[in-house]
């Protein structure tokens, strides 16, 4: 059997890799476009399975400012230092994934039992 954090990250990972589609990657940080829209809303079913309906729409929400890109930006920009390297787009990459991830495992530890 799955934790609750277990589940949501496989929910995680399905929705961000096995369901998130070139048109949505493209397109997903701009919020007046419908494709963050759609894998804001994969997230949401999958995250409801996972977590619970609150749990789903909270973190489909999260899910989708932080795919707007400008919360990581600023992130690694301000906090990390990191705008000029070379590396930046897969240090822009895999924090973003870091950061979906602890925002599950957030909403399990202090989200309503």
């Amino acid at each position: 059997m799955l934790s609750p954090f277990e589940r949501g990250l496989v929910a995680h990972l399905v929705a961000d890799w096995l369901l998130q589609n070139d048109w949505m990657a493209v397109h997903k940080g701009n919020l007046r476009h419908p494709a963050g829209w759609v894998h804001a809303f994969i997230h949401f079913i999958l995250l409801s399975w996972a977590l619970g309906p609150l749990g789903g729409l909270v973190l489909a929400v999260v899910h989708l400012v932080v795919d707007t890109g400008w919360p990581l930006n600023w992130w690694l920009r301000a906090v990390k230092k990191c705008g000029n390297s070379p590396h930046f787009e897969m240090i822009r990459f895999w924090t973003d994934q870091v950061v979906h991830i602890a925002a599950i495992a957030a909403w399990v530890q202090f989200g309503p039992k």
